[in-house]
C-alpha cells in the first residue's frame, strides 16, 4: 500500500522537498502527515482524498449527499462521535459508512455489531463529517418525545419546584430535557438560550449568529419544573419568583467545560430564563483574527502600544466587546507588566493575569474594586464596563496617572463615547485628555462559502442605501445568501466584526472641552480618517464576506 506522503506528492498537494523531512521523522506515516496538516502545509480535504486513494475506496462530500436516515438510526450518536463515522446508505446486507480513517478496524467492528450488517467504508473530510454527525444526530426527536411524555403524564411531582430540588437523578425526564436543551444549543453554536413562558406553552429559542431561531415548544405543565431545574443548576433561589435573579453554571459537553451565565426575569406568564453560553474553547484571542482592516488595525495598534491612556470599546450587548478587549490584553500583556481586570462576570480566564470578580452583595463593586487595585501597582487595567460616574471618574484618573485602561461603554458609535462620559458628569477637559481611542463594534453574519451567489445592484440602489460607490466606476461585485444543508438553509455561517476606530486628536480634544455635539465630533473624526461602521461594512461586502442586507440589518 503506497504511503500517504507519496500519494500527496503524486497528486501535487505536497512539495517533494517535504519527503526527506517526513522520512527523517521518527513517526508513523499517519502521524507525520497529520503534523503537516497542523502546520498548514496541506489541508484536511487533501488528506482525506489521499486516504481514499490509499485505501482504494471512494471519496464523498456529505454536504449535498442524500443521506439515508434509516441508516443513520442504526448506529448511536455516541459511536459516531467516538470514531468519527457516519452511516449514509443501506444496501442488501450492507451499510455504507463515511469515515475519516477507513483503516480503523475497531470502528468498523463496532458499527457492524450495532447494525448487524457488513460495513462498506467510504472516506469523507473530517470537518464535513463532524458537521454531518451534528446535523443528523440532533436532539430534536428526543426532545419532542420527552415533552410529549411529560405532557401525557402531567406528573405533579415533576412540576413542583421543591420536588425537583430534592430529585437529582440524571435519568429523570425533566433533568434529561434540560440537559438536552443545553447540549443541543452548544452543538448548534448558539450564543444564548431563551426559555419564554407563554399563556399555553413554553417557547425555547436559540440565538445563532446573532439571530433568534425558535427551536422547541414545551407544554405549559412542565414550565415550573424546567425553570426550577435551571435555577438549581445555577445556584439561584428557587422559592423567589417575584424579582430578577442572576446565576452561573458549568456543563461538560464532549469533554469541554462550558460556562453559562443565567438570568431570570418575572413576566406575566411566569419566569423567563436567558442563558448566555460562554464557550471560550473556540474563541480566538488574537487581534489578527478580529477582522480589523489594515487602516483600522494601524490606528488601534498606535493606541494600545502606549503606556498610558484610555481605550474604550462600544456597542450593544453581544457585539463582541469582551473578545476585542481580551485580544488587546493578549497583545499587550507581558511578564514585565502587572495586568489586573475587574469584571462582572469573568468571561475569559487567562494565565498570568489577575482577574477580579465583582460581588455587589459583599460590597465589591466596580468602583470599590478599581480603587483597591490601583493600590496594587498595576500597569494595565481592564474594567468590564463603565456604568456610573464614580467608576468613570476613577478610570479617567487612572489613565491620567500612568496606567493603560481598557473598558467598554454602551453607545451607538465611537464619537458618542465622548459625550456619554461628559453626561456622566466627568469634566470635559479630563475626557479630552484621558481618552486616546474609541472602537465601535458590531457583529454581522458571514455568508456561507458553499452556497453564496452573486447579486447585482445598480448605482442608484447603493446610493439610496448610503454605500460609498463611485458613479463613474462599475458597480463592485456583491454576494447574497442562498441556503444549503451546510448552513441550515440560512445562507450564513459564522460571524464577522465591523469596526469604527476613532483616534482622539487635538481637534477632538478641543471639541470635548467645548461640549460639542457628537455629530461635530464625528465630522472631525471622519476628516481625520475615521471610517464609519457602514463604510467598513461595505469593505466586507465587496470582499464577499457578507451581504448588503446583513449590513443594513446591523448598522443604522
Amino acid at each position: 500500500m503506497p504511503a500517504l506522503a507519496e500519494i500527496l506528492i503524486l497528486h501535487g498537494h505536497l512539495p517533494i522537498e517535504h519527503l526527506d523531512e517526513i522520512m527523517a521523522m521518527d513517526e508513523t506515516d499517519e502521524s507525520a502527515v497529520r503534523s503537516l496538516v497542523t502546520r498548514g502545509v496541506i489541508n484536511d480535504l487533501q488528506l482525506a482524498r489521499a486516504r481514499a486513494a490509499q485505501a482504494g475506496v471512494p471519496f464523498i462530500e456529505l454536504v449535498d449527499y442524500p443521506v439515508d436516515r434509516a441508516a443513520v438510526a442504526l448506529v448511536s450518536a455516541a459511536t459516531c462521535r467516538r470514531y468519527n463515522v457516519m452511516p449514509i446508505a443501506l444496501a442488501p446486507g450492507k451499510i455504507v459508512v463515511a469515515m475519516v480513517n477507513p483503516g480503523d478496524v475497531f470502528a468498523i467492528d463496532d458499527v457492524r455489531n450495532a447494525s448487524g450488517l457488513q460495513v462498506v467504508a467510504v472516506v469523507a473530510e473530517r470537518g464535513d463529517l463532524l458537521n454531518a454527525i451534528t446535523r443528523y444526530h440532533r436532539a430534536d426527536d428526543e426532545l419532542h418525545d420527552l415533552t410529549s411524555t411529560l405532557e401525557s403524564e402531567n406528573n405533579t411531582v415533576l412540576t413542583d419546584a421543591f420536588s425537583v430540588a430534592e430529585s437529582s437523578e440524571d435519568d429523570a425526564p425533566i433533568v434529561r430535557l434540560v440537559n438536552l436543551l443545553v447540549s443541543q444549543a452548544i452543538e448548534d453554536h448558539a450564543s444564548d438560550i431563551h426559555i419564554e413562558p407563554a399563556e399555553r406553552s413554553v417557547r425555547v429559542r436559540y440565538r445563532i449568529d446573532g439571530v433568534l431561531h425558535e427551536m422547541q415548544n414545551a407544554p405549559k405543565s412542565i414550565q415550573n419544573g424546567m425553570i426550577s431545574r435551571l435555577k438549581i443548576m445555577s445556584d439561584i433561589d428557587i422559592a423567589e419568583r417575584r424579582k430578577p435573579q442572576d446565576g452561573r453554571m458549568s456543563v461538560n459537553v464532549d469533554g469541554r467545560k462550558i460556562d453559562l451565565r443565567v438570568a431570570t426575569l418575572p413576566t406575566v406568564w411566569g419566569e423567563k430564563v436567558v442563558m448566555r453560553i460562554l464557550d471560550n474553547t473556540n474563541t480566538s484571542l488574537d487581534l489578527r483574527d478580529l477582522g480589523l482592516s489594515q487602516a483600522n488595525g494601524e490606528i488601534y495598534k498606535q493606541s494600545y502600544s502606549k503606556p498610558y491612556g484610555m481605550i474604550l470599546v462600544t456597542g450593544p450587548t453581544g457585539s463582541g466587546k469582551s473578545t476585542t478587549l481580551y485580544a488587546t490584553l493578549n497583545a499587550v500583556a507581558r511578564t514585565e507588566v502587572n495586568v489586573i481586570t475587574v469584571e462582572d462576570p469573568v468571561e475569559y480566564r487567562m494565565a498570568g493575569i489577575n482577574q477580579v470578580q465583582v460581588n455587589p452583595k459583599a460590597g465589591l463593586t466596580f468602583a470599590s474594586a478599581l480603587r483597591s487595585i490601583l493600590r496594587s501597582d498595576p500597569d494595565i487595567v481592564l474594567l468590564g464596563e463603565i456604568r456610573d460616574h464614580e467608576t468613570a471618574q476613577i478610570a479617567i484618573e487612572a489613565s491620567l496617572t500612568g496606567h493603560l485602561v481598557l473598558s467598554t461603554l454602551h453607545t451607538n458609535d465611537a464619537p458618542s463615547a465622548v459625550t456619554r462620559l461628559i453626561e456622566m458628569d466627568i469634566e470635559p477637559f479630563l475626557v479630552g485628555s484621558a481618552l486616546d481611542c474609541v472602537v465601535a463594534q458590531r457583529l454581522a453574519r458571514r455568508l456561507c462559502e458553499r452556497c453564496k451567489a452573486p447579486v447585482f445592484h445598480t448605482h442608484e440602489q447603493l446610493n439610496a442605501l448610503r454605500f460609498p460607490v463611485d458613479p463613474s466606476q462599475p458597480v463592485p461585485q456583491t454576494w447574497g445568501p442562498v441556503g444549503c444543508s451546510s448552513c441550515s438553509n440560512t445562507g450564513y455561517r459564522g460571524r464577522l466584526a465591523l469596526h469604527e476606530v476613532m483616534a482622539v486628536n487635538e481637534k477632538i480634544e478641543r471639541l470635548a472641552v467645548g461640549r460639542a455635539a457628537s455629530s461635530d465630533i464625528s465630522a472631525a473624526a471622519t476628516a481625520n480618517g475615521m471610517r464609519n461602521l457602514r463604510e467598513d461594512g461595505w469593505l466586507k461586502i465587496t470582499a464577499g464576506l457578507t451581504s448588503v442586507e446583513e449590513i443594513m440589518r446591523v448598522v443604522v
